[in-house]
């Protein structure tokens, strides 16, 4: 079977990703797509956003889970994500696959494939395919 380990997504630097709740995504989506930004930044970016005091909450609750750090230029905060946008997306792609495909990328991908509304183009498909064969080189 193949596993998460196989591919090289299980123990990456990244500490177990914390649950984040839709608002909390949504901030750190605006955040990633700036690479930094303010809070009034923030606010302009969401699509419905909460008051001043309530998503100063949640990005101190994004602290807390060390999602996010912050600098201060003047009487602004910069607020930063502390993981690059990969190491979330691989921590949270292994906990799906843990969690949904009990560790196998096999079925994980075979679920993915399989999907009516999947279309790759023949690059994606042969580039998968070089991307595999990378894998299992570099494994043996």
């Amino acid at each position: 079977m193949l596993t998460l380990e196989y591919y090289g997504l299980k123990n990456q630097p990244m500490k177990k990703a914390k649950h984040l709740s839709r608002r909390e995504r949504e901030v750190m989506d605006i955040i990633f797509a700036r690479h930094e930004a303010t809070l009034s930044q923030i606010m302009e970016d969401m699509e419905s956003p909460p008051t001043r005091p309530a998503l100063r909450s949640i990005l101190t609750i994004l602290e807390g889970k060390d999602q996010l750090q912050h600098r201060q230029e003047g009487r602004e905060f910069i607020y930063l994500p502390v993981h690059s946008r990969e190491e979330v997306g691989q921590s949270t792609l292994s906990r799906v696959i843990g969690t949904f495909f009990g560790g196998s990328l096999k079925q994980a991908m075979a679920a993915y494939l399989s999907h009516p509304k999947t279309q790759l183009t023949e690059a994606e498909v042969a580039e998968l395919r070089r991307f595999l064969d990378q894998t299992k080189t570099r494994k043996s």
